[in-house]
């Protein structure tokens, strides 16, 4: 019989069920990993398959080719959401040995992101300050600067910015509570003096045009009762940029909102350079900032640029010539 469960319909509709849920037990979201599963419980009943002895590699080989994914990562995804979905049912002794054996497909090209430097982030804050009003939008440019005042200068995602309430904002010990962030997990970030002197200054202008703050009142937001949402954010952001005039480097892809965190966290790094502070230590503490799950995640940001490999080259060009004495001094 087959059984409906969450929209479901096939005969693993209860597994697939309590699999989303063990990984949203983890702290996963696992929103787009449960659309994915999905697709494959329409072909398992288009194809009427009933038990999972029917469930062979051919099969699965082609539900992965009825859906083209010409990106080798989107690929991979696809391919990887079905290989844990079965290994899990392995684990739980509801089958011997996983159906599908396909291997994932080589990423020959990695995206490179564009790096906003200081001035051409002051260029886009100040763009989007100029930004004018309208009927469905007052304050505006006040706003938009404020979030990519934020995006940049503490390395939020998007959907954090989008989400913070008046009563995340703590100015007596300069921090904002990110609440269900991106792995469903809470976390403290800290702001320096300037900072906190923008989100006063936003703050105090908001309260003036709109009325007293409420603790849940969003941050960010046009109509008090919504936050700007994070596809809205994106949209401005991509309006504003053609008018930086950006020099986009060769083989760099063009600028992507979430290019606003990537360069905090390079940042970071090429600042820790420059101070004399071995990253590898404190890579752990830029991931929690970031709210990152482990430093490998991290990992990802810290693109190796020009200025990084300099900063790399000159600290080791000190450590030659340490390494010659301390040799010399053996012989």
């Amino acid at each position: 019989m087959i059984r409906k469960s969450n929209g479901y319909q096939s005969f693993v509709a209860e597994e697939i069920d309590k699999f989303i849920s063990y990984k949203r037990a983890l702290g996963r979201k696992f929103k787009t990993e449960e659309r994915t599963l999905h697709l494959l419980d329409e072909y398992l009943l288009k194809e009427k398959i009933l038990n999972i002895a029917e469930v062979t590699p051919e099969l699965l080989a082609r539900f992965l080719a009825s859906r083209p994914r010409y990106q080798p990562r989107s690929y991979n995804h696809l391919l990887g959401v079905i290989k844990g979905f079965f290994k899990w049912l392995v684990v739980q002794g509801l089958l011997k040995h996983s159906p599908i054996h396909i291997r994932p497909r080589r990423v020959i090209t990695y995206r490179i992101p564009f790096l906003f430097n200081r001035v051409q982030a002051q260029q886009l804050f100040l763009i989007a300050s100029q930004l004018p009003d309208n009927n469905s939008a007052p304050q505006r440019g006040k706003a938009y600067f404020m979030i990519f005042v934020l995006l940049y200068g503490l390395g939020l995602r998007v959907g954090e910015v989008s989400r913070l309430e008046r009563k995340d904002i703590d100015f007596d010990r300069n921090l904002l509570m990110i609440q269900q962030t991106k792995f469903s997990k809470d976390r403290l970030v800290p702001f320096g003096p300037k900072m906190a002197q923008h989100l006063q200054e936003y703050l105090q202008h908001h309260e003036e045009y709109y009325g007293a703050w409420k603790p849940d009142s969003p941050v960010f937001s046009f109509r008090r009762e919504r936050p700007i949402h994070p596809g809205t954010i994106s949209q401005t952001f991509h309006k504003l940029v053609p008018h930086l005039n950006l020099i986009i480097p060769p083989g760099v892809s063009p600028p992507r909102l979430h290019d606003l965190r990537h360069s905090f966290a390079v940042g970071t790094l090429l600042r820790w350079y420059r101070e004399g502070i071995k990253p590898a230590q404190r890579l752990f503490h830029l991931s929690t900032f970031l709210g990152h799950v482990d430093p490998s995640s991290t990992a990802i940001y810290l693109t190796i640029t020009e200025d990084l490999l300099k900063e790399a080259n000159q600290r080791f060009e000190q450590f030659i010539p340490l390494s010659i004495k301390e040799t010399q001094s053996h012989d």
